[in-house]
């Protein structure tokens, strides 16, 4: 795995611009999307988890968005973090951070459809990051974590072929 310091870009016109990703991020689609990328991401911008940092879910306990100013690249995108410590984490150790079934929807996975999850409607279990469509998907996981991360394990392989590389 290769990682690189992204360059410090500049904070107005990144601000900017999660500002405006984030509020056309749907949290209702019509169908299922497929996407390019094995990590949920902007596939405009190339940004992990729409600009969110992984390692505050853990750290402190929420969606938190990421800075331009801590970037780096890793699986040819762009993670963002909000401090030093964050980035330093994740590249110690990404397997811990990188939302689990790349960020798509566990539920919707056992279902076969590949639904990306929203980065602020989530569910830390067992020191493992998911991601869901929406709240009623993390209802339904929560009531059996362990039911539906193995049934979301074993479709996974299968859903995953189907996205686009």
């Amino acid at each position: 795995m290769k990682f690189r310091i992204a360059p410090r870009r500049a904070q107005t016109a990144a601000g900017l611009a999660l500002a405006v990703l984030l509020t056309a991020l749907p949290l209702e689609r019509s169908g299922a999307s497929v996407t390019g990328e094995l990590v949920v991401a902007d596939q405009l911008a190339g940004v992990a988890l729409y600009g969110f940092d992984p390692v505050s879910y853990f750290i402190d306990g929420g969606a938190r968005v990421g800075s331009g100013s801590f970037e780096l690249s890793f699986d040819r995108l762009t993670w963002r973090f909000r401090s030093e410590a964050n980035r330093a984490a994740f590249r110690a150790e990404p397997d811990a951070y990188v939302p689990r079934f790349g960020g798509y929807d566990p539920v919707a996975l056992i279902r076969g459809v590949p639904v990306e999850g929203h980065p602020t409607i989530f569910a830390v279990h067992d020191g493992r990051l998911f991601l869901f469509h929406k709240p009623e998907n993390r209802s339904a996981f929560l009531a059996d974590p362990g039911g539906s991360i193995e049934a979301a394990r074993t479709a996974w392989p299968t859903v995953r072929r189907s996205l686009v590389h």
